[in-house]
């Protein structure tokens, strides 16, 4: 069963292979990140919206997924604003702050593109299973089988480090030792949470290894991973939006290439 479990929404999302989600958030990037210009990015975005409608996703889910971007996008573009290249006409001026036309419509081009490129990434990363993207890029991708399964492993322990970090800090409270010098506290624990995580990763690749995880001869999969019609049609979407966004920027001529 996957480790992730809408509860709201259709389901159809969690059913599609994970590459072809990496596949599709690639497009999109790809195509955004060719041109600065308002238009394309607020196209894709408008798009995207409509679609993410059914990620199934909870509004409260969504919106606690992609805090990051919300934050990222008004930050990179007030930044932009005050040290974008000055053009056009001047409204503020005071040492390397310029707030021009330029900046201005810039800055616009830039908090629209990381939402436009933020939010669908995010929201089909976390309707990702790590073993079906681990299945997926193995038997869809065909990458090294003891690559892929050694960064699903490393992946696995994450959760288990932040356990160990917060009963790192619960014993050391517990002696007393915990409650003065943050600095040195916080030293402290990231060399022992090292310690741990050295001595629990050679027993995960001695026990990888027992079970032949590191054998030349070919794998086989518990689970198959199927590459079908929903993955052909969302990179299919992906695609017809970032040439969308494009096509729009190009006839109302916003576009603007980065490297012309």
């Amino acid at each position: 069963m996957s480790i992730l479990t809408p509860t709201a929404g259709p389901q159809a999302i969690y059913r599609i292979n994970p590459v072809a989600k990496l596949a599709t958030a690639f497009l999109l990037g790809f195509a955004l990140i060719l041109t600065i210009d308002w238009l394309s990015a607020a196209t894709a975005l408008v798009l995207e919206s409509v679609l993410l409608v059914w990620a199934g996703l909870s509004v409260r889910q969504f919106l606690l997924r992609t805090i990051p971007v919300w934050i990222a996008a008004p930050t990179a573009g007030f930044t932009t604003l005050l040290y974008g290249q000055p053009s056009g006409q001047t409204y503020v001026e005071f040492g390397l702050i310029h707030v021009t036309d330029g900046s201005v419509s810039l800055a616009i081009a830039t908090a629209f593109r990381v939402l436009a490129i933020g939010l669908p990434a995010i929201v089909l990363f976390v309707t990702i299973d790590p073993t079906d993207l681990a299945d997926g890029l193995a038997q869809v991708w065909h990458l090294p089988s003891r690559f892929v399964l050694g960064a699903l492993a490393g992946l696995r322990l994450v959760g288990l480090f932040l356990d160990d970090w917060r009963s790192l800090e619960l014993a050391r409270r517990a002696r007393g030792v915990g409650d003065r010098g943050r600095i040195r506290r916080l030293l402290s624990q990231a060399f022992a949470l090292l310690v741990l995580s050295i001595r629990r990763g050679s027993k995960l690749a001695t026990a990888m290894e027992a079970r032949g995880f590191g054998g030349d001869t070919p794998r086989t999969w518990a689970r198959e991973s199927v590459f079908g019609w929903r993955e052909i049609a969302l990179i299919a979407i992906g695609a017809a939006i970032a040439a969308i966004a494009i096509t729009v920027a190009v006839v109302f001529g916003t576009w603007n290439f980065i490297v012309g």
